[in-house]
């Protein structure tokens, strides 16, 4: 039989398949290669064989993930570079961004143009509001594996209780003196919705890229899809966009064509993958 992991608990892994859960082990071999959250797999009384997977990503740890919720929110103030690390993560993985903006009924005119200027020539944004139960958009928006990411507080396990009608995550209180959520999810688990799956993951809160992604500083720049156009004008293929002369980027920045919030974090980006590379 076929089924697909959607949660493991030291040597057992739960199974579904066809409307059916299955709490199975796995033979010797395969718990050398490592079996993960989101796995195909094929089985019997035993998980016999792992199949191809789409991506494997070991942090969080989660495997064929097909999009990835990107949870902002007005409360607490939006880490944009932590939002800019995730875009390139998903676009290195073969994985759908989408920002979601939740909290909307609090979100101000101003703080909404804001996420539109700097995010609405890169990928999809969606607003929702978990305390007023304005989720359509976001459900419109689940098929396959998804994982909903972002710094804590913003309202991911909230989205998933809701979103599933149960207590299914646990929600953590936010500090009022450093707006800072606390971590509460520990382990990663997919849940059933409709033709698709939910996970709330903690490894997105802190992310070094120069870590999880095998990337040269040269590459960087071609998953900033809003920097594409803008390349071409460059007069050395070698520009990294940082200092040179004639830069198109350089230049689109100047000009109000690219947004100087991803642009200020391509640099900082740059340089993380740069002291990387003299380790």
């Amino acid at each position: 039989m076929n089924g697909l992991i959607i949660k493991k608990n030291a040597n057992l892994f739960t199974v579904y398949s066809e409307d059916n859960f299955y709490n199975l082990a796995a033979r010797g071999n395969l718990k050398k290669q490592g079996l993960f959250v989101g796995d195909n797999v094929e089985f019997d009384k035993v998980i016999d064989k792992i199949c191809a997977r789409k991506n494997l990503l070991i942090r969080p740890p989660l495997a064929n993930l097909d999009k990835l919720f990107i949870v902002v929110a007005p409360i607490p103030k939006p880490d944009f570079l932590l939002v800019d690390k995730m875009l390139v993560y998903c676009y290195t993985n073969g994985i759908e961004p989408i920002i979601v903006v939740n909290k909307s009924d609090i979100a101000s005119s101003q703080f909404l143009s804001e996420i539109d200027e700097i995010y609405s020539k890169v990928t999809k944004i969606i607003k929702i509001s978990t305390k007023k139960g304005e989720l359509t958009a976001l459900k419109d928006q689940i098929q396959g594996i998804c994982t909903l990411a972002g710094q804590s507080a913003v309202g991911k396990s909230s989205i998933i209780n809701s979103l599933l009608g149960s207590r299914v995550c646990e929600v953590g209180d936010l500090s009022t003196k450093v707006q800072r959520g606390k971590q509460t999810t520990r382990l990663v688990e997919l849940f059933k919705f409709g033709d698709g799956f939910l996970a709330d993951t903690a490894g997105f809160s802190m992310l070094d890229l120069a870590y999880v992604v095998d990337l040269q500083p040269r590459e960087l720049s071609t998953y900033y899809p809003d920097f594409l156009e803008f390349r071409a004008f460059c007069k050395f293929s070698s520009c990294l966009h940082a200092s040179r002369d004639k830069c198109g980027i350089i230049e689109g920045v100047k000009n109000g064509e690219i947004s100087k919030v991803r642009y200020q974090n391509y640099l900082k980006l740059l340089q993380q993958l740069k002291e990387a590379q003299k380790f």
